[in-house]
């Protein structure tokens, strides 16, 4: 997992899934490369991929990654050009976003951008859509508006 924060929380996280805690977030901030981006991503890198690799294998090994789903993304995409200062701006016409485990096939890359990176050219995929695939893994109706007994 790392000895970094995120790669600690990946280990919490398991341990939660394992304990039966039905959400988790383990978040790593600080990807606003708005300058250095390519030395930046590589330290990021080294924190969040040992930790998320992990993860996902620990979860295959226990026989528990075909019931929790995992969603690796961030809020938007990056500009697929660098700007004057090295790195890159936020860009929300595409991003990637990673799911697995819960049932979600894998193996699969749906959508692909332009070859410079700037626009959307096959299976477009919207928030909405993201959303109700993450839905229908979890048995959650999209469509059905779910109240707390607070209202």
């Amino acid at each position: 997992y790392g000895d970094s924060a995120f790669g600690q929380g990946c280990l919490l996280a398991r341990r939660l899934v394992e304990a039966g805690v039905t959400f988790i977030e383990v978040r790593h901030g600080n990807w606003d490369t708005h300058e250095d981006n390519f030395e930046r991503v590589a330290g990021l890198s080294q924190e969040v991929d040992p930790g998320f690799a992990a993860l996902i294998a620990d979860l295959k090994d226990r026989g528990l990654l075909e019931t929790t789903l995992v969603v690796w993304m961030g809020e938007f995409g990056r500009t697929p050009r660098i700007n004057p200062r090295g790195g890159r701006d936020h860009y929300p016409r595409a991003f990637s976003a990673v799911l697995t485990g819960g049932g979600v096939k894998g193996g699969q890359v749906i959508g692909r951008t332009s070859d410079d990176g700037s626009g959307i050219e096959e299976s477009p995929i919207t928030v909405p859509d993201l959303f109700c695939s993450i839905c229908h893994s979890l048995r959650v109706d999209p469509a059905k508006e779910n109240m707390s007994p607070l209202g």
